[in-house]
């Protein structure tokens, strides 16, 4: 049976915005100004992508070159990963063995990098879009946004730009299986754009022109929607098990509960620290700091609880 939740104050919108934005507790976070530490002539473009490894290190996959970066937990700067194969950054995972995984839009392509950086996997074809490749039998990709993990190592990715599809993988990159199509029925996308798998294999997708979460089961099928998160780019599952949800176009990161409600909230449109622009990836650490991407601010904040 679908539930949704809806939040009443949340359906007042102005092309996507949030014209009237209800009162939610503010989460108590403040931001940590400078963090991170670029080497000279090295500069970040758009942000769009941030993910942690078991070591603390900041992964930080941007729009600029080279692309892909590595910082140490305190903020220094370690090496550049990948040099030359990007072509425009969007989704980074690093799953349970530190592998680093990135979806790339311009190019169309998927990417698994071993932790010291050898490429490993590639899945999609480089500058070939489509749903797949009749000659040779693959699938390809148009415009994959993320990518997540299952229990088991199998590999979930959001094909979201062009083709607007959940595409399942094995551990090892066969293909498995696809669900979804282009339209607003339950199941359906528009712009598929995060997404995160539980620990109950329950799987989490940001549906962001729909301005809805749906949640599915490991297989695809549709579980619930929710319609009260503002317009959802990018989300995580924090180390204790909440999400967190960057509303990209309300510059605002929510925590929720697995089960949808919503716990607090922070951020407003900005430049200084504490504000965003465009908020559009989102990673949480074992002391509960949070790490943010944004892309008109070309910048990465921490923010650390108070």
């Amino acid at each position: 049976m679908m539930r949704t939740v809806v939040l009443p104050a949340l359906l007042f919108f102005v092309n996507g915005v949030a014209a009237k934005s209800e009162k939610l507790p503010p989460l108590p976070y403040q931001p940590v100004p400078g963090f991170l530490s670029l080497p000279p002539g090295l500069y970040f473009g758009e942000t769009s992508g941030i993910a942690l490894n078991s070591r603390g290190h900041i992964i930080v996959f941007h729009r600029g070159s080279p692309s892909l970066l590595e910082f140490s937990s305190d903020g220094q700067f370690i090496r550049a990963i990948g040099e030359g194969l990007f072509t425009t950054s969007h989704g980074l995972r690093i799953d349970a063995e530190d592998n680093i995984w990135t979806t790339d839009v311009g190019s169309h392509t998927v990417f698994k990098f071993s932790p010291q950086g050898r490429l490993l996997i590639v899945l999609g074809r480089k500058n070939h879009s489509g749903e797949w490749h009749d000659a040779d039998n693959f699938p390809l990709f148009d415009g994959p946004s993320d990518l997540a993990f299952g229990k088991d190592g199998e590999i979930y990715i959001s094909d979201g730009y062009g083709n607007s599809r959940i595409m399942k993988f094995d551990r090892d990159g066969n293909f498995i299986k696809t669900w979804g199509s282009k339209g607003t029925a339950p199941g359906e996308f528009d712009l598929p754009h995060s997404i995160v798998v539980d620990a109950n294999g329950r799987v989490y997708v940001c549906d962001r022109t729909n301005k809805r979460v749906q949640i599915f089961d490991s297989e695809g099928n549709f579980i619930e929607e929710w319609t009260h998160v503002g317009v959802p780019f990018g989300l995580c599952i924090s180390p204790d098990n909440f999400l967190f949800l960057a509303d990209g176009l309300n510059n605002r990161i929510l925590k929720l509960t697995l089960e949808g409600e919503i716990l607090g909230a922070f951020g407003q449109p900005g430049k200084r620290p504490g504000q965003f622009g465009l908020a559009h990836d989102i990673v949480v650490g074992p002391g509960n700091e949070i790490y943010v991407a944004e892309i008109l601010n070309w910048r990465v904040q921490k923010f650390v609880p108070r």
